[in-house]
């Protein structure tokens, strides 16, 4: 039985990591990928990089900016700060935002809905609010020279986007409740928000690597470039001013490993309690037919034939094809990213396909 499980095992390394190199080398939109696997149940590391980073080969220690998954970063130094009783899930976010934020942030119909907006709103993106970011991207691509500040990014927003629903009604995702976020940590700690992110979660991990594009630097710099990353054909860090538009909506670049451990610390409740990670698991919103969207966490559900119950697993997911997921049944952590907007699906569909897979064959 040792035996066949070990067979399996290898077996699965084997497929998962040729599956991986094969859709890399054979597409021709991924210049530079990167994956993780890691299950102490299985017996399972494989740290894998494929590509190049210009001239440099691509190496599993190169940081990776990861996109929308810093929106769990985020959602996490809000949760810390709501267990220190800095505030509650509940609260509404006019608690914590100026006035001059607030006047006429969510007018729907004819209807100022402002002051109904609850922080838990913001986390699984049911504020009804509008959506800045991509509005503004198509904006510095045309001019890479502009700069726009994320408040001065939300005052555009309202002058310029009306909202799709009431408060609590309707998901729809948005980066501009992740600014409003990223302000909240910001006023209650007195500091600016990537100082908060290394105070509450690079820090007290160990993620030394980790750091906030554009507005802090790593503790140990990294012995290798940063990958490169494409929207619409566009190398983000070429754009002077996106990582304004990216703030708490994104921006946490890191190495694989660092996510790692941040990931484990998750599952695990050494950032916050175990009920406080239930609520952000639970209070939810469908997204897509097959996934539910709590506190930037995304859920696989069961759906007879489309998704049995054995793919379930919870995690958070970048547009550039990035995904950090846990999946239960194996207890497997399942980190990476293709850095191009083209895999936004693909990515999702590889890790379920080629990954997660092979690792419950192992078992059998």
């Amino acid at each position: 039985m040792k035996k066949t499980r070990f067979m399996n095992k290898a077996k699965a390394e084997t497929i998962i990591e040729n599956s991986f190199r094969k859709q890399v080398r054979n597409d021709k939109n991924v210049r530079n990928a990167c994956l993780l696997v890691d299950s102490e149940k299985n017996g399972i590391y494989l740290n894998l990089a494929e590509g190049k980073t210009g001239n440099v080969e691509a190496h599993p220690q190169q940081p990776n900016h990861m996109a929308s998954v810093g929106k769990l970063f985020t959602a996490t130094v809000i949760a810390i700060l709501h267990e220190k009783g800095e505030l509650s899930f509940d609260d509404p976010i006019s608690k914590h935002l100026d006035s001059e934020l607030m006047d006429k942030l969510h007018v729907y119909k004819g209807n100022d809905f402002s002051g109904n907006i609850k922080i838990s709103h913001l986390l699984n993106q049911s504020s009804g609010l509008n959506d800045v970011f991509f509005q503004l991207w198509n904006k510095l691509k045309e001019n890479p020279e502009m700069i726009i500040t994320p408040r001065e990014a939300l005052f555009w927003g309202k002058e310029n986007l009306n909202p799709v629903a009431e408060p609590g009604q309707k998901h729809f995702y948005t980066d501009t409740n992740y600014y409003l976020l990223g302000f909240i940590i910001e006023n209650i700690t007195k500091k600016p928000f990537h100082e908060a992110l290394h105070k509450y979660i690079f820090n007290p991990l160990g993620m030394k690597n980790a750091y906030m594009m554009g507005f802090s630097e790593p503790s140990v710099k990294p012995g290798y470039p940063t990958a490169k990353l494409f929207i619409d054909e566009v190398d983000i860090t070429t754009i002077k001013g996106f990582h304004q538009i990216d703030y708490a909506g994104g921006g946490v670049v890191a190495p694989l490993e660092d996510y790692l451990l941040f990931m484990k610390a998750l599952v695990n409740h050494r950032l916050f309690k175990a009920e406080t990670l239930q609520r952000m698991l639970s209070d939810d919103h469908r997204s897509l037919p097959t996934i539910r969207y709590g506190y930037s966490i995304w859920k696989f559900i069961t759906i007879p034939l489309l998704m049995p119950e054995k793919y379930n697993c919870w995690g958070c997911v970048g547009v550039t094809g990035a995904y950090m997921f846990y999946h239960p049944k194996t207890e497997s952590y399942i980190i990476g990213t293709f850095n191009d907007i083209s895999y936004k699906s693909k990515a999702l569909r590889f890790m379920l396909s080629k990954v997660i897979r092979e690792l419950l064959k192992i078992n059998k």
